[in-house]
């Protein structure tokens, strides 16, 4: 099979490619026509056509096997088809060859204009930029064959918004204009004539740069305000005005230092950029009635670029005139604190306040108290002068404190007031005087030094309050020249005993008494004299105390302090052993005493007693036995020196064989008597005095002897006996001046 068509000779295939233009393609039009060798001509064969678009788009004539087009082709719609062709006998419809394939290829024509799908467009360039900044890009889009012709080549040109585009010029402003459309056209053909355009519109926006200063829209602002405004409240506003927008529209306000802006401040209102001036201090319109400054405005986001065109800021001078207000009394302090004593007359003025009118008026004040409860009636205002005086006497026991308000009023305008408050303190009288703080136990050494402060002490008093009390200490006039101890005053409420001499001697002078006078500072002035004692007492060479009692003075003072716990352990000791012998006899079997006047210990005859021995029947007593305190208050006292009466009395020459017999048998019975009571052991062997054998035991009679020996050796014993071979050496001398003087009688 063969095809024929306008433009090319018939060809046999089996496979063709055929091209329609848009042009030709016209409906109905003849496309191309097929031939097969079988065909003579003779009307027996027919042609049959299939495939994409057949009997639609294109119709085969079955006879000639010619192809038209039904209707005109789209190449941007389908750019080819595909079809199949075949020759078949008339008569008995057979294939007379196989079926051929064939394609028809729509041929381009420049029919599409270029397209800007994305338009129209927006962008953005700074303001100022310099020529050749890139602003943004825009793209046509042509549907025509690229690869056929021009058809597709598209170029651009801009019909409107030159010369700032595509040329562009430099320093465009966007304070002058902000918005600026660019019509742009594409067209084909490489740009020939016949070519087909499109168009689309570009609309730039200039963004803003801080090219431009604040400015004030003048250079002189007059505001007033009233001296009664408070401080932090606003006293006016000014504006600086910024062509730029956004952030390099910002405006800081500073006050320039100077003599006026002292008394105010400025801010910036975030919203609309004003500057709001704020009172830092109170205004006074007496003192001063204007206030003059100046008031600079600045970016706060500079561009560096744009820094050379000078300083970006402006400056104004802000005028503020103070409005005079009529004010009430102004007190000249806050608050006033009055003291005044309990026993204060009624009448008598205890403080006074002030106030007064600072308008340029100066109008008269008066006085009176804001009676709040009946407490203050206590007290009375003079009108006037503002003295404050009491009404009755005031009791601190009852009310300690007294709180009350003042009121100042303009006597001109009697609606303006002012008030204070008034604390009235009640104080204390000094109704008792000091006394000494506790009872001091003083001593002084035997070997204290001249001038050794030997007692520190303070004094008390019982009025209040006790912080702020004090107290001096000094001797009583008729004691200044006492010779052995003075008073030091420390000042701190506080004095010491001061020794004047030293070799003080127990023997001589055990205890000393000193008076000490005490002064207070109340209102008014009390003053006491006490007594302090003060022992002499033995002590170390350091000064640490050894003992004050006057029975030391004859015992052995070179006893150390382990000797005497030593001394004292062994008395515990025997304390000890003597409760647990009293338990254990308690615990044996008891018989009943005899309550009779057979009692046996009626018989019992007491032997120590220094008396007349056998010969004394009056020895005895059995109170005496029942009540053993008795014997102890017949004893001499252990603790005094016993005055010398006699000598030693004479033995009794009386035989006591039958004395010690019945002593002999009445031992032995207590020996063996376990049930008897503790007292019954006490049995006496025995007696001294006057008939007895052994004459006196007693070592008190036996002191007349004493006088003889001599106590120097003890000297020899070392600085420990030094003191008791003192002791025992005076009383020697002091014994043989009373013999020398007895003699003398």
């Amino acid at each position: 099979m063969v095809l024929f068509d306008s433009a090319s000779p018939v060809l046999p295939m089996n496979h063709y490619l055929c091209q329609c233009l848009h042009s030709t393609c016209l409906s109905p039009s003849f496309v191309f026509q097929l031939h097969t060798d079988l065909d003579k001509g003779d009307s027996v064969v027919k042609y049959t056509l299939s495939g994409d678009g057949a009997g639609s788009i294109f119709t085969i004539d079955q006879t000639t096997g010619d192809i038209h087009a039904l209707r005109s082709l789209d190449r941007e719609e389908k750019p080819y088809y595909t079809l199949r062709a075949q020759a078949v006998d008339l008569n008995s419809n057979r294939p007379l060859e196989p079926e051929s394939e064939f394609v028809i290829k729509v041929q381009d024509i420049n029919d599409n204009e270029p397209k800007f799908l994305e338009g129209p467009y927006t962008a953005s360039v700074p303001e100022m930029s310099p020529v050749g900044t890139y602003v943004t890009q825009v793209t046509a889009t042509d549907a025509d064959d690229p690869t056929y012709g021009n058809s597709a080549r598209v170029v651009y040109s801009i019909l409107h918004g030159q010369p700032y585009f595509s040329t562009a010029l430099p320093n465009m402003d966007r304070e002058v204009k902000e918005q600026y459309q660019v019509l742009i056209q594409a067209k084909d053909m490489g740009g020939q004539l016949g070519g087909l355009a499109g168009t689309t519109t570009i609309n730039i926006t200039l963004s803003d740069v801080n090219d431009n200063p604040p400015r004030f829209s003048k250079s002189f602002f007059h505001l007033r305000v009233p001296e009664s405004s408070s401080v932090g409240s606003a006293v006016g506003r000014i504006k600086a005005h910024d062509l730029d927008i956004g952030k390099n529209a910002e405006v800081e306000y500073t006050i320039v230092p100077g003599d006026g802006g002292a008394m105010f401040d400025i801010t910036t209102n975030e919203h609309n950029q004003e500057g709001i001036i704020i009172l830092k201090r109170p205004l006074d319109f007496e003192t001063k009635k204007a206030y003059t400054f100046k008031v600079d405005a600045s970016n706060a986001h500079l561009d560096p670029r744009f820094q050379s065109f000078g300083a970006f800021k402006d400056t104004a001078t802000v005028k503020i005139n103070v409005l005079d207000v009529d004010e009430p009394p102004v007190f000249n302090k806050p608050s006033y604190v009055m003291d005044v004593y309990e026993d204060t007359p009624a009448g008598t003025i205890i403080g006074a306040v002030t106030a007064q009118d600072l308008d340029a008026s100066s109008s008269p004040v008066r006085y009176s108290i804001d009676w709040k409860s009946d407490l203050d009636s206590y007290f009375d205002i003079d009108p006037v002068e503002g003295t404050i005086s009491t009404n009755e006497l005031l009791d601190r026991e009852s009310i300690a404190q007294h709180n009350i308000s003042i009121v100042a009023t303009k006597l001109s305008d009697p609606v303006l007031t002012s008030r204070v408050a008034v604390t009235v303190h009640v104080l204390d009288i000094n109704e008792f005087p000091p006394e000494l703080a506790s009872p001091y136990e003083t001593f002084v050494c035997e070997n204290a030094k001249v001038g050794q402060v030997i007692q520190t002490f303070s004094a008390k008093d019982q009025d209040l309050p006790s912080a702020g009390q004090q107290f001096s200490f000094k001797l009583p006039k008729e004691d200044v020249k006492n010779k052995n101890f003075t008073i030091r005053d420390f000042g701190n409420n506080t004095a010491g005993i001061v020794t004047k001499r030293g070799g003080f001697r127990r023997r001589l002078q055990e205890i000393y008494l000193l008076p000490v006078v005490i002064d207070d500072n109340g209102y008014p002035p009390k003053s006491s004299t006490g007594t302090l004692t003060i022992r002499v007492c033995g002590c170390e060479s350091d000064g640490s105390l050894l003992t004050c009692s006057a029975e030391a003075i004859f015992l052995p003072v070179g006893l150390s302090t382990g000797a005497l716990i030593a001394i004292l352990l062994c008395i515990i000791i025997l304390l000890v052993i003597v409760v647990l012998y009293v338990g254990l006899r308690r615990q044996k079997k008891k018989e009943t005493l005899m309550s009779s006047k057979e009692d046996i210990r009626d018989n019992v005859i007491h032997y120590d007693d220094e008396g007349g021995g056998e010969e004394d029947t009056h020895a005895f007593d059995m109170g005496t036995l029942r009540n053993p305190k008795v014997v102890k208050e017949n004893l001499f006292r252990r603790d005094v020196k016993p005055e010398l009466k006699h000598g030693p009395r004479p033995p009794v020459s009386q035989d006591s064989a039958d004395i010690r017999d019945f002593i002999n048998q009445r031992l032995q019975e207590h020996d063996i008597d376990n049930s008897a009571p503790p007292y019954d052991s006490l049995a006496t062997y025995a007696y001294e005095g006057n008939g007895s054998v052994a004459e006196s035991l007693s070592s008190i009679e036996s002191l007349a002897v004493d006088h003889e020996e001599d106590y120097d050796y003890l000297n020899d014993w070392g600085p420990r006996f030094k003191t008791l071979a003192g002791i025992f050496s005076e009383q020697s001398e002091t014994q043989s001046d009373s013999t020398t003087t007895e003699n003398t009688h």
